[in-house]
């Protein structure tokens, strides 16, 4: 399931940048705890899932979306 994530955010994330930001309401950057356990490719993902949403949405780092 994992390795359909990027695949899926590939697919509904480009629809924030085609209408100016308008699908993006749906999305929130994925914030995580010191505590949290994360695997490298867990990290890996929440990683690149915030970048692309600093990109196409315009958040910012700790606005929370």
């Amino acid at each position: 399931m994992l390795n359909r994530l990027p695949i899926a955010l590939l697919i509904l994330l480009p629809s924030c940048a085609a209408t100016g930001g308008a699908g993006c309401e749906a999305w929130r950057p994925i914030l995580i705890a010191a505590e949290d356990a994360l695997s490298a490719e867990t990290a890996r993902q929440i990683l690149a899932h915030n970048l692309t949403g600093t990109r196409l949405c315009g958040w910012r780092p700790g606005a929370g979306g």
